[in-house]
């Protein structure tokens, strides 16, 4: 087994915040989704990307890797985990029920050995005052947009869990007599990380790529909601950052939240020298200075 060095994976030094992280994620998660790249070995490369993330996003496991990553291990070389990792931990060790799918043997070995049983001496299930098992269920966005069924494993068995469409972080999914001595189960909810869409709330967050000629001229271009893609229609004369609201698109609820689509205008490189020469035509035709508005 190789030790893996997660902050190359993303691209970051180690002093990298979490809006740094967030932004280098989302950057390498586009080009490497397996549903879009045409990256040779993009499906591996995007479950590393994830892979990383979830760990340097995560301030309880950031923490303990840290200190690993201090011992001088390089990336590559053979690894295994020190008698003593893991020690003093804290909650971030606590195991996340469906976030280790897919994950390494790199991962698994250091996080995944935490979630062992309380007779193992090692972070499980917390135990509610009220005598009920307490864990944490993360979920794909797109499930908790739709709702659905999802299977986790615990203590050797396995459970389906019935997810509501709209659940919110911090709901708890209930499940009756599936806790620690027949008491019950109540699974905390989170998000999953997720490549092209934020949550602000029930508002889906979403960056749209856009040409300068679609942002001067107006333009439908399509664009990825929970629900499937829709037609967004780009006014004439958009600048950078303007925010289109497409109502109901958002999370399920009581009202339903929207979709917020910001514009971003992609600037397409100048190889040739006809390429060129339509930019100097641009700067001779238009009398503009972004500097001084």
């Amino acid at each position: 087994m190789e030790f893996k060095d997660y902050y190359a994976v993303l691209g970051v030094e180690p002093s990298a915040g979490e809006a740094e992280l967030k932004t280098a994620y989302r950057r390498l998660a586009r080009k490497y989704h397996p549903d879009v790249s045409k990256e040779p070995g993009a499906e591996e490369r995007f479950k590393t990307i994830n892979e990383a993330y979830e760990v340097l996003r995560d301030p309880g496991k950031r923490a303990a890797y840290d200190r690993l990553r201090a011992r001088g291990y390089r990336p590559g070389e053979e690894f295994r985990p020190p008698p003593d990792f893991g020690a003093g931990g804290g909650p971030g060790f606590e195991f996340e029920y469906g976030d280790s799918g897919g994950f390494s043997d790199f991962f698994e070995s250091l996080f995944g050995s935490m979630r062992g049983s309380r007779n193992a001496g090692r972070a499980g299930p917390r135990r509610g005052p009220a005598g009920d098992t307490r864990a944490h269920l993360s979920i794909p966005l797109e499930l908790a947009y739709a709702g659905g069924k999802q299977r986790i494993g615990l203590d050797g068995r396995q459970l389906e869990v019935t997810v509501p469409a709209g659940i919110r972080p911090g709901q708890a999914i209930r499940l009756a007599g599936q806790g620690e001595g027949g008491g019950n189960l109540l699974l905390e909810i989170a998000y999953k990380p997720h490549p092209e869409f934020e949550v602000d709330g029930r508002n889906i967050l979403y960056v749209l790529p856009v040409t300068p000629w679609e942002a001067a001229l107006g333009a439908e271009v399509s664009a990825p909601t929970l629900g499937g893609p829709v037609t967004v229609r780009v006014p004439a004369n958009s600048d950078a950052g303007r925010k289109l609201r497409l109502r109901g698109r958002g999370l399920p609820g009581n009202p339903p939240g929207d979709q917020i689509v910001e514009l971003e205008i992609r600037t397409p490189p100048a190889h040739t020298e006809a390429e060129r020469a339509l930019y100097r035509a641009m700067a001779e035709q238009f009398a503009f200075d972004p500097r001084t508005g």
